[in-house]
């Protein structure tokens, strides 16, 4: 297949590539610099252009664009900043394929956008398949506006696949690089209660459910979740024991609920025990199902 990636210089897109193109696909990156090689090409997705030319013989996107949501103070701008950076990059790729897609009718497409497991807010202790509904909170809602600007694509008849991925476990993510460091300095525990699920994923799922789901028959919303959620403190002692460090100071939740806004709320004091049937179903077979294993593996003691 000839596959375009957006956001391919991320800790995702930066293991897809070479993952994809090692499956035999031919790939090209979409850019917001100058392109340097002859697989970049440029688009500017806050002023939502593109040449639609650019994807007119492509049989794939994934969509992986998108501010990094970062354990920060969380004001108003930042969080435009974050809705509009995913909203702007998922219309305008959705709109150039309804575009190529109405020039060429006959040929297959498909579009693996980018979303979040935050779309289901704070599920507490509850069970969630793609079939539940969103939350009410912001990450909730952002989800929302994300998947739905794909609706372009999906009206003009490209096979649209909604990426609701979890936490992903991989060198360099922000999560392992900030609990990481609080932990080897001693300071991790659990944060809040510790009773909120976190639903985790690791990288080598991560890549293997996206090079699965362009290939398979499936639509609309996936979990990209491992099997297997796990609640804070399952987190914080996993965590503790993988770097051999104490696991003893608990956070509380009311002070990063101050600070961090709704990413506390829905990502870190909240959570959602999702699980990943849809993916499941359609026939994928997770590599790691240990959140040890994973753990390991994102900072490189496996």
């Amino acid at each position: 297949m000839k596959v375009a990636v957006t956001g391919a210089s991320g800790n995702i897109g930066s293991a897809l590539v070479p993952a994809l193109r090692a499956d035999g696909h031919e790939i090209i990156r979409l850019v917001r610099r100058t392109p340097r090689t002859a697989d970049e090409h440029r688009w500017d997705p806050e002023h939502r252009r593109i040449d639609p030319a650019v994807l007119a013989d492509v049989d794939a996107v994934v969509n992986l664009a998108g501010a990094s949501i970062t354990p920060r103070p969380w004001t108003r701008a930042y969080e435009q900043r974050l809705l509009t950076s995913r909203v702007d990059s998922t219309a305008t790729i959705s709109e150039a394929l309804a575009a190529v897609a109405a020039d060429d009718p006959g040929r297959p497409r498909a579009l693996l956008s980018g979303s979040g497991a935050g779309f289901y807010g704070d599920t507490a202790d509850r069970l969630v398949t793609e079939d539940d509904p969103p939350g009410d909170d912001f990450i909730a809602r952002m989800a929302v506006e994300w998947e739905a600007a794909t609706a372009p694509a999906q009206e003009a008849g490209v096979r649209v696949v909604c990426l609701r991925t979890g936490l992903v476990l991989a060198p360099g993510a922000p999560l392992v690089r900030v609990l990481g460091l609080v932990f080897r300095l001693g300071l991790g525990g659990r944060i809040g209660s510790g009773r909120q699920y976190w639903p985790w994923i690791a990288l080598a799922d991560q890549i293997g459910a996206i090079r699965h789901l362009l290939a398979a028959d499936v639509s609309g919303p996936v979990n990209l979740t491992a099997p297997s959620p796990a609640t804070n403190a399952e987190f914080a002692t996993t965590f503790a024991r993988v770097l051999h460090r104490p696991a003893v100071l608990p956070v509380p939740g009311v002070l990063l609920t101050v600070a961090l806004r709704d990413f506390a709320r829905n990502g870190v004091v909240g959570g959602q025990r999702a699980l990943p049937t849809r993916l499941q179903q359609s026939g994928y077979t997770f590599a790691e199902t240990s959140l040890e294993g994973a753990l390991r593996t994102a900072v490189g003691r496996d």
